[in-house]
């Protein structure tokens, strides 16, 4: 009799389970399937490291340099020009008739002005010179990086530049490859 009853049990069971099953469209089933992760292997660099030890670097820097000390040069001889006319007028300043010091007070406003708008036009210039100097680079070495990526199998390259990754479980599957992209720039 026991026997009897855990059978019709579980044969209602059985059928509850197949009406429900029936009830549910296939677009509304749900399946549940095991997850498994796996660890992703992947590589880390000094971006800044590796974009100085280009050769390519030290060129941009050079032509660089020289653009800022020619535009050094043009904002000092402005600035000694500024200075010239300035002492000139304190020291005539007792001696002009009102106009004329109303007109060389403009002139040294003027002065003034031009100077601040081409200090600020020379940060912008050299801001985008270094941008355009650098984009070959940065472009160059983007794609040694995918190459790198793909050869040795990386899910993704980290840049452990300022501090952005304070640590890197370097015994996992994590690979510090900076020597290696170090060295295919240098071919």
């Amino acid at each position: 009799m026991t026997k009897f009853i855990a059978l019709s049990v579980a044969l209602l069971f059985a059928a509850n389970v197949s009406a429900q099953e029936a009830a549910l469209s296939d677009s509304t089933k749900v399946v549940v399937e095991r997850v498994v992760v796996q660890p992703q292997h992947f590589g880390f660099i000094s971006y800044n490291e590796v974009l100085k030890s280009m050769p390519e670097y030290e060129v941009a820097v050079k032509n660089l340099e020289e653009l800022k000390k020619t535009y050094d040069q043009e904002l000092s001889r402005a600035e000694q020009d500024f200075s010239r006319k300035f002492y000139e007028f304190v020291d005539g300043q007792k001696d002009f008739p009102e106009n004329i010091m109303l007109k060389r007070q403009k002139e040294l406003q003027q002065l003034m002005d031009e100077s601040i708008k081409f200090k600020d036009e020379a940060k912008q210039l050299l801001a985008k010179s270094e941008k355009e100097l650098m984009a070959p680079l940065h472009s160059r070495l983007k794609d040694v990086l995918r190459e790198v990526g793909l050869e040795r199998n990386y899910a993704y390259i980290l840049n452990t530049d300022n501090n952005a990754y304070p640590f890197v479980n370097t015994t996992g599957e994590g690979e510090d490859c900076t020597d290696i992209v170090k060295e295919r720039l240098q071919k």
